[in-house]
């Protein structure tokens, strides 16, 4: 469904079936000279039927189109390929995020390695997660942009921003005029960003921190979020996020008072907010995230010094100091 929030910017809200996300706000940008379409949805015949009815509602020439994906995940970047083939000129990608994209044979690696520091028996990056679609396995042509970059639309002057945590290269736009931000999935309202593992070198957690720190100085009316409504408070917002991020690193330390844990030990004694109530009820995907993210800030605790990762026959344990 088309709607317009502000002059020229349209949100096309594209299902995700299957998915407790429930759907991803796809954004449209017009112009008389040229259009930008902001994330896509997964790689599957639905998300890409509603995707192509919103842009022929708008009646947009997808020659005169670029894309921009905020971050590399598949709710957002699947149908990039797809549109390309139909006339889009330029996809733009972070750096980071779009070699992540691009380097699949690295990258489940890199999920194997971790899926057995988890505590996971077996992981199967086809048969994995299956409801997010058709994986990506093309090399994905791409420009990339950086903090303080330009993008312009029409009237809109939008600044490239760095905001990496929900994923380590995920980037945001500016509209310092007109007030608007268009933040992928770094901020959410109603439900809060994946923060999970992206390797022991980074403290994913302190730099999701950063990031949302950077964005609360900033002056915005209008917070263009990537799932649920569009927040006009972002700074209340933030502020919520900090504070449940906090609540779950108390959390950790209390259930590590019990004893070493596992990161799946770990995500299995804490609380989550969705429907299973009971660890052996979960997908296997809601997991894979829950654990992915106990990791993170268990991996955050340790670079405050509070606790300590050991090494058990290549799987990971932490304890307090």
């Amino acid at each position: 469904m088309i709607t317009e929030l502000y002059q020229n910017i349209f949100i096309n809200e594209i299902p995700l079936p299957k998915n407790p996300l429930k759907a991803i706000n796809s954004y449209i940008i017009v112009s008389e000279s040229r259009n930008l379409i902001i994330d896509t949805g997964f790689n599957t015949v639905e998300c890409l039927t509603e995707l192509m009815r919103g842009i022929e509602t708008l009646n947009i020439d997808l020659s005169k189109t670029d894309l921009l994906i905020t971050h590399m995940h598949t709710d957002h970047s699947g149908l990039a390929p797809a549109l390309k083939k139909r006339g889009v000129q330029v996809v733009y990608f972070s750096p980071i995020d779009g070699e992540i994209l691009n380097q699949t044979a690295k990258r489940d690696k890199f999920y194997r390695l971790l899926n057995t520091q988890l505590g996971f028996e077996s992981y199967d990056s086809v048969e994995f997660g299956k409801e997010f679609g058709t994986r990506q396995t093309e090399h994905l042509e791409y420009s990339p942009l950086y903090e303080g970059n330009k993008v312009i639309i029409g009237n809109y002057s939008f600044e490239v921003v760095d905001i990496p945590g929900h994923t380590p290269g995920h980037i945001g736009l500016y509209e310092r005029n007109h007030r608007l931000f268009f933040c992928g999935d770094h901020i959410l309202d109603e439900i809060t960003p994946n923060i999970t593992f992206w390797g022991f070198e980074q403290d994913i957690l302190g730099t999701y921190f950063q990031s949302l720190n950077k964005v609360y100085e900033y002056e915005i009316d209008y917070l263009f979020t990537a799932h649920r409504k569009v927040t006009r408070d972002h700074q209340k917002r933030i502020t919520e996020l900090l504070h449940h991020h906090e609540e779950r690193l108390k959390e950790i330390l209390s259930i590590l008072r019990e004893g070493r844990k596992t990161p799946i030990e770990m995500a299995a004694c804490m609380s989550w907010d969705i429907s299973h109530k009971k660890w052996a009820d979960f997908p296997s995907s809601q997991k894979w995230f829950a654990s992915g993210e106990a990791l993170s800030h268990l991996e955050h605790l340790v670079h405050k010094g509070l606790v300590e990762r050991l090494d058990q026959a290549g799987a990971l344990l932490y304890g307090l100091k």
